[in-house]
């Protein structure tokens, strides 16, 4: 696209080609699927002063069994010029989980832990890659619940392949809930994320959180 062209189509104040970008990815996973969205509170985001730094997220049921979940705040989502020709759309990536719910209101709390992630990101600077991983201070990473899940892994998205846009690269990163005896494990030896990744595969070959899950794998 020239540049021209870009600010042709920016005339359309509407126009967010970051976000049609993410959406042509789950468009090729769900097809037609119409997703639930849940957006942030406009007042409370980041360009006004607040602390919400993701502006919505969606929920695509997956005939595979689970609500996939994903980020809109993580890249660049509107039409900004200054970001053209990029290396990465802004931290190049957005964020995912999956959950074997069916319905989408039972992602809430997911929903709630993928901001905090973004918030954290925002606010500290830090980024997330694929072997990364985060406690949740011992506690479950569902509020409230006596889940064994206390910590979380990033992966590539299973399914979510990235994508080039006008902004630059794209990946999804999708978060994945462990043990406390495994986020030890990877404390311990931080080389074993992915091998840790790979024999939950074994089980789960899309890596959904179940906040039920009662097996630990020590690799």
């Amino acid at each position: 696209m020239t540049l021209e062209e870009f600010r042709e189509k920016a005339k359309d104040e509407e126009w967010a080609p970051g976000w049609d970008a993410v959406e042509s990815v789950f468009k090729e996973l769900y097809g037609e699927q119409d997703p639930a969205h849940y957006a942030t509170d406009f007042t409370k985001r980041a360009m006004f002063g607040g602390t919400e730094y993701i502006d919505g997220y969606s929920v695509y049921k997956s005939a595979n069994g689970y609500q996939h979940i994903v980020t809109f705040g993580m890249t660049e989502l509107y039409a900004d010029e200054e970001s053209l020709g990029g290396d990465y759309s802004r931290w190049g990536y957005e964020m995912t989980m999956k959950l074997p719910c069916e319905n989408a209101n039972d992602c809430l709390w997911a929903i709630d832990l993928l901001g905090n992630l973004g918030r954290y990101t925002y606010s500290k600077g830090s980024w997330f890659e694929p072997g990364h991983f985060m406690s949740n201070m011992g506690q479950p990473i569902k509020s409230g619940s006596d889940s064994l899940l206390t910590a979380i892994l990033a992966v590539e998205d299973t399914e979510a392949k990235g994508i080039d846009t006008i902004y630059g690269r794209v990946d999804f990163l999708q978060f994945v809930g462990i043990t406390n005896e495994e986020y030890e494990m990877l404390k311990a030896d931080p080389s074993k994320a992915m091998l840790l990744a790979e024999a939950m595969k074994k089980d789960n070959p899309f890596l959904i959180t179940d906040i039920n899950r009662k097996k630990s794998y020590i690799v």
